[in-house]
């Protein structure tokens, strides 16, 4: 079976710049020869499930692309089965421009990022719009940002996935990723000496006046 994410997006266009590239030959022994990428294995549903925000992009009648953040507590983007994520998607701006987007043309690219090691993995799905309360009973189980309220449910429907390199992606911590650091235990045994060490001057320091004031009055 053909490589998905390359069969969808080597378009004629692409296939033109890589042969110009020289980059050709090797990318189409990958659409020929590569894995399908079309169904989410345990590295994936590993991958997805750690997340607290990710990218989407979709596009409207205007042909131009949208992007936009969707976040919230690891696992809000949850794994339904093999070939399908879901998320509660919440009251936001109320501009509704990815909505609408998506009511024109279902299709969307999700992008992944893992910015302490250096992963991302790109996912293009098809898309559902279920309201809230039309939606499975299952949608209880889906995590929510701190009082967000929720107004639809989207299902995304694999198409196909792919990992990209790590090169170039910056490193970055969240607050909570940085606390699971070596760094910051590195920090806080430093804070720790720098508060004996000023308890031990603090207490120097009261013993040299309490000499000082008893050489005084003798």
């Amino acid at each position: 079976m053909a490589h998905q994410f390359s069969s969808l997006t080597f378009t004629d266009s692409v296939k033109d710049v890589q042969r110009e590239m020289g980059s050709r030959p090797a990318n189409e022994k990958l659409t020929e020869r590569g894995s399908p990428n079309d169904t989410f294995g345990d590295d994936e549903k590993d991958f997805v499930s750690r997340r607290d925000g990710f990218y989407i992009s979709t596009v409207g009648e205007t042909g131009w692309p949208y992007i936009q953040f969707r976040g919230g507590p690891p696992g809000f983007l949850k794994v339904v089965d093999d070939h399908t994520l879901a998320y509660a998607d919440v009251t936001g701006n109320r501009q509704y421009i990815s909505a609408g987007n998506l009511r024109f043309n279902p299709r969307a690219a999700l992008f992944l990022m893992d910015y302490p090691h250096q992963a991302r993995l790109k996912i293009l799905g098809t898309t559902e719009l279920i309201l809230w309360k039309d939606a499975p009973a299952w949608k209880d189980q889906l995590l929510l940002p701190e009082r967000a309220r929720p107004e639809r449910v989207v299902l995304i429907h694999l198409a196909a996935f792919d990992w990209n390199c790590p090169q170039h992606i910056p490193q970055r911590w969240t607050a909570d990723e940085l606390k699971q650091t070596p760094i910051i235990k590195h920090i806080e045994s430093l804070e720790a000496e720098v508060k004996r060490l000023r308890k031990e001057l603090a207490a120097g320091a009261a013993d040299k006046d309490l000499k000082d004031n008893n050489a005084a009055s003798t």
